[in-house]
């Protein structure tokens, strides 16, 4: 039998080579950070983030309606670095910590080396009594710049799908 030539030219296999290392990037990333939150290398958490970025969490109604505000706003890596520290010096709660389920990320739009992306997640709190929940489940939307050493979030909104965010929200998501 003739097989079926397939010819691809220089400009679409590069095209497709920059697509495929940039979603494996995204993905490596999202892996990272959902990694130094379950491990429990909170001071590294801002570390993902450019200086002058946004983390914010919010839920889907107040998203969609586009309401700027959340439970949790910062708009600096100093901030996420202060929230840390009142984390672990400051905060009292009980003992807990997560494990994340997050979906391969979909690269949304990307314009001048930026990177607009999407992963759903799933966040289970583990107490220190060992009871396990379904703590929130939700889509990071994220912006993400090239850094001289990889690549960072220059803006990370997490949107719980549920408006019922529980007040215990220590750590971050």
């Amino acid at each position: 039998g003739a097989g079926i030539a397939i010819s691809w030219d220089s400009r679409a296999m590069s095209s497709a080579h920059d697509l495929l290392e940039q979603r494996l990037t995204a993905n490596e990333l999202q892996a990272n950070y959902a990694a130094c939150i379950d491990e429990d290398r909170l001071e590294q958490w801002p570390d993902y983030f450019v200086d002058d970025c946004t983390y914010r969490i919010t839920h889907v109604r107040d998203f969609q309606a586009g309401r700027p505000m959340g439970v949790i706003y910062a708009t600096s890596k100093a901030m996420l670095h202060d929230r840390i520290t009142s984390l672990r010096q400051a905060n009292i709660y009980e003992k807990q910590r997560y494990r994340h389920v997050v979906s391969p990320t979909r690269i949304i739009s990307q314009e001048s080396g930026t990177l607009k992306t999407t992963t759903s997640f799933l966040l289970i709190r583990i107490m220190e009594t060992g009871d396990t929940t379904i703590f929130m489940s939700g889509v990071y939307h994220d912006v993400l710049i090239p850094q001289d050493d990889g690549w960072a979030f220059k803006e990370k909104i997490v949107v719980a799908d549920s408006a019922a965010i529980d007040t215990l929200l220590a750590i971050p998501v």
